[in-house]
């Protein structure tokens, strides 16, 4: 499953991007709409099996999700559950949690 799945887009016409658009030679823009997805409470958490990795040189959230998910494209969900949106926001030697059953982890998050 990767980020932009079931993601509605929409056409932005904002006044923000005029300069953009026009630097561009277009009228708009289509965009994916932001996902609203919610942490998980502490006891979904409790029931998730939690990995600690530390960080270390040559690590990319997309490595991570492919050692412990088997898939590249969920690197986002490392990211997001450790609440680090970049590689740049994480230090050698930072301690990362990797939530597992990827399943449970997707139905909690997705639940509103």
């Amino acid at each position: 499953m990767g980020r932009f799945d079931n993601r509605k887009i929409f056409i932005n016409r904002s006044e923000l991007y005029d300069q953009m658009a026009e630097e561009r030679d277009t009228k708009f823009f289509r965009q994916y709409e932001t996902p609203d997805h919610r942490y998980p409470t502490p006891e979904e958490i409790r029931e998730l099996k939690i990995e600690k990795h530390v960080w270390k040189s040559g690590d990319k959230f997309y490595k991570l999700a492919h050692e412990y998910y088997g898939d590249s494209k969920l690197w986002w969900i490392i990211a997001w559950y450790n609440k680090t949106p970049t590689e740049s926001h994480v230090s050698l030697g930072s301690v990362l949690s990797i939530p597992n059953p990827i399943s449970k982890v997707l139905k909690y998050m997705r639940n509103n």
